[in-house]
């Protein structure tokens, strides 16, 4: 299936690793250009020398004000046009209500929350007809996970301001989506397992909720990334996809 993505031009937040660096890969695989940003200028370099002349490595925070204005200026620029961003960033710290102090819920809202609203706000502006704004967001938009108090937190009202944005937007022609990963086999989540007193324990445990019995592999969440930014997704807005295996029994 040909997704539509030929020298498509993309940023995408938070992609030195993980699930941002998962899309970014996908994206130059089915032929889009990206501009990938992280907050160390050297891993951003290294990242998008792994995906050749297609990227473009910058070294951003999310929680920078003129991040958004500087990443689509670059993409213009270096790319020759600007058809979408993936807003994705590291999760915040881990810990219970008693344990995140309010340094941790200030520096979290500024990156996870207030960071992407930037995002999205300045890509709103500078979109035409045809382009997208994409979130990664989380399970936790539909329930609470365990120890992540302030993802919890967070990722829900995210999840609400995309929506709200994909009504605003729709009638220019601009889409707005989100996924919700759950168990993806990256660092992230094997650290959140390696808390525990037995991860293997608490992998298999884990795995034992999920329909297809498994973590989900990067390369998986990248393809289903891709596909959501891609043209042949033209008539899928305001929908956040679970990426979980079936770990959502929900409608």
């Amino acid at each position: 299936m040909d997704l539509g993505l030929k020298d498509r031009v993309y940023v995408v937040t938070g992609a030195t690793r993980g699930l941002g660096n998962a899309a970014a890969r996908e994206l130059v695989a089915d032929g889009a250009k990206v501009v990938l940003t992280g907050r160390d200028a050297e891993r951003a370099r290294a990242a998008a020398a792994e995906l050749g002349a297609d990227a473009l490595g910058v070294a951003v925070d999310n929680a920078d004000p003129e991040a958004a204005a500087r990443l689509i200026a670059v993409a213009r620029e270096h790319f020759g046009g600007f058809d979408g961003i993936l807003v994705s960033v590291g999760g915040p710290p881990a810990g219970f209500v008693a344990d995140n102090t309010d340094e941790q819920w200030q520096a979290a809202f500024e990156s996870v929350f207030l960071g992407a609203v930037r995002l999205a706000r300045a890509a709103a502006a500078e979109l035409d007809e045809g382009g997208v704004i994409g979130f990664v967001l989380s399970g936790s938009v539909h329930e609470p996970i365990p120890g992540l108090t302030i993802s919890n937190g967070l990722r829900p009202g995210l999840a609400g301001f995309a929506k709200s944005l994909a009504d605003e937007l729709g009638p220019r022609g601009i889409r707005v989506v989100g996924l919700l990963p759950s168990r993806i086999d990256t660092d992230r989540v094997r650290e959140l397992d390696g808390m525990s007193a037995d991860p293997e324990a608490t992998r298999a445990a884990n795995e034992a909720r999920i329909p297809l019995r498994r973590y989900g592999t990067p390369e998986e969440f990248g393809r289903a990334a891709a596909f959501l930014l891609s043209p042949a997704a033209s008539y899928l807005t305001g929908i956040m996809l679970p990426v979980d295996g079936g770990m959502r029994h929900g409608f």
